[in-house]
């Protein structure tokens, strides 16, 4: 990871990219919304599509301020901050000044490290290898579980057990498995109705 010191205190960030699109997936796909992408993950899924975020190092501090004069440009009033695991810095200095400029902050988390920044909506997508924090249940707007396979049912409920009672629940079946394990998830969910299905629709519409 990128010495503290060298972010100083949040106001640099290691960005990998930022782009507008739709959202596509949980609670607000097919929204528009502007996304700021953050390098660095210590969670390390097998099937993560974004492994080349993993190593912080290749992308240079970017300023807090270049990055919010671009999304403000941008025609979206949504924000979604993601990774990597965003919760690996400092956010509070992006975060606010995001909020000075009247935009909403989706953040996208595993939930495996301590908060920091302000939000409108927090998606908590838990990960095996690496548990949340207690503190994020209680912050999660969203659940998003990816499942792999039958034993991840289980560790959907686990985590369910844990947020709170306003919290959505979705179940969104890993990409290169969907067409096997989808049915399953459709029958899952049709059993247990306060559960909801989460596809990547962005991957349908060939879009980032």
């Amino acid at each position: 990871m990128i010495d503290a010191e060298v972010l100083d205190g949040g106001r640099l960030l290691p960005l990998v990219e930022d782009f507008y699109t739709v959202q596509g997936e949980g609670f607000h796909t097919g929204k528009a919304a502007y996304f700021i992408r953050l390098g660095g993950c210590d969670v390390g899924c097998s099937w993560c599509d974004a492994k080349y975020t993993w190593n912080p190092r290749l992308y240079p501090p970017t300023p807090v301020g270049e990055i919010v004069r671009r999304a403000v440009e941008c025609a979206a009033q949504s924000i979604v901050i993601t990774g990597g695991e965003p919760l690996l810095y400092p956010l509070g200095p992006l975060t606010e000044e995001l909020k000075r400029q009247g935009l909403q902050i989706f953040l996208e988390t595993s939930g495996s490290h301590p908060f920091s920044g302000v939000f409108d909506w927090v998606c908590l997508s838990p990960k095996h290898k690496q548990p949340p924090l207690d503190e994020a249940y209680g912050r999660a707007d969203e659940l998003k579980v990816i499942i792999c396979g039958e034993e991840d049912f289980e560790w959907a409920e686990d985590n369910a057990s844990h947020v709170g009672d306003g919290c959505m629940l979705y179940l969104q079946p890993e990409w290169s498995v969907s067409e096997r394990i989808m049915p399953s998830i459709v029958e899952y969910v049709k059993r247990n109705p306060r559960w909801n299905i989460s596809i990547q629709s962005h991957k349908y519409m060939r879009i980032p």
